[in-house]
């Protein structure tokens, strides 16, 4: 199998086969946007969503973390080395995610991002070997592990070819050639065909997702997240970015991709608020519960942390020690955090938010 050599962008696309299909996305992400502007503290209350984001873009490409271990993780619990490595691929994640998004509140997405991305993304984890930061230079394929390039279900372009491709994806995504959404579209297939990275480019283009739409003004924070989607339906995602290669089959992946904002942006919409209704409901709770004069603060550091120690409770809300584990074990009576984990030794005990991790996950877990 030779090297695939990129179609030029702008792409041709039948304007007509996707009308339908862009009507309902750009309705389903507007109405999950506009939510989002209504709240006052959208950031607090879309902490469990971002957290899920790297979750389930890093098991796509493999790891087995869940959103419980990343979130033990945040409280200071260690696990053996196979899953603290999942566990930091994780943490990685959500950092470029953060780190990207403070960045753009100045500078558009550049190559120079990306590769910053990147090395943030690798840092320390599985890959750190594979040139974290830099633009490969060496050819790479697609196909079971081990394969050799013959056997390869997709090869990249030529390494010598990588750095023209990018920098006309670079001048796409800086131009306004069409519908953002379409255009998101775009740059997610033709960076994922490029795969200008020797390890890492499903995560770093599942990033530029959000990103690119924020840049774009179609989002108001880049707090909107495929990466659910496209895990529930890895196959035909797969399948569909392949199909470019295959067949041309732009218009389809641009349509599935269209189809999958739509369903995660209604998903979304109904995570978020049910998520703002329970933290509605528990400004009232907790301060009835404890009569503590931190509880709006606890409340706060409940939504960032709802897997918890209590140290957690003391250093996010900012309050005694005593005052701590007293409001721990009144929430605790009153049946709105539950022990997971007795403490033993030198290991304290672990405590959660049952309703908000069941929210964020979109089942009973708890």
């Amino acid at each position: 199998m030779k090297p695939w050599i990129p179609d030029n962008l702008p792409v041709a696309l039948d304007a007509g086969r996707l009308i339908s299909p862009l009507g309902q996305a750009t309705d389903a992400l507007g109405r999950y946007d506009g939510l989002l502007r209504g709240m006052v503290n959208a950031e607090l209350m879309l902490s469990p969503l971002t957290n899920q984001e790297a979750v389930l873009s890093s098991r796509i490409e493999g790891t087995q973390a869940t959103l419980g271990d990343v979130l033990e993780s945040d409280a200071g619990e260690e696990f053996d080395e196979a899953k603290n490595a999942d566990v930091e691929e994780v943490l990685n994640y959500r950092q470029a995610l953060r780190m990207a998004q403070e960045m753009l509140a100045d500078r558009p997405i550049t190559l120079q991002l990306i590769r910053q991305m990147h090395q943030m993304l690798m840092n320390g984890v599985r890959g750190q070997d594979k040139e974290p930061g830099n633009f490969r230079v060496a050819q790479n394929w697609i196909g079971p592990k081990g394969c050799l390039m013959e056997k390869a279900n997709f090869v990249p372009p030529n390494p010598m070819l990588v750095a023209e491709h990018l920098e006309r994806l670079e001048a796409y995504i800086a131009g306004e050639h069409i519908d953002p959404l379409i255009q998101a579209a775009v740059v997610h297939a033709q960076f994922e065909i490029i795969h200008p990275f020797i390890d890492g480019n499903g995560r770093i283009g599942r990033l530029l997702i959000p990103l690119f739409l924020y840049s774009k003004g179609r989002i108001h924070r880049p707090t909107f997240y495929l990466s659910g989607y496209l895990e529930n339906h890895r196959d035909e995602y797969y399948q569909r970015l392949r199909a470019i290669t295959e067949r041309g089959e732009w218009n389809e992946w641009v349509a599935f991709f269209l189809g999958a904002v739509t369903a995660q942006a209604r998903t979304n919409e109904k995570a978020a608020t049910d998520i703002h209704a329970f933290y509605d409901e528990m400004k009232v709770a907790i301060p009835a519960a404890t009569k503590s004069q931190y509880a709006a603060q606890i409340t706060d550091t409940l939504f960032k942390q709802p897997i918890f120690r209590i140290s957690s409770i003391e250093a996010g809300a900012h309050i005694p020690t005593a005052s701590a584990h007293k409001a721990v074990q009144q929430l605790v009576d009153a049946g709105i955090v539950r022990q997971v984990r007795r403490g033993s030794g030198r290991r304290p005990a672990l405590y959660v938010l049952p309703r908000l991790m069941n929210l964020a996950e979109g089942r009973n877990m708890f």
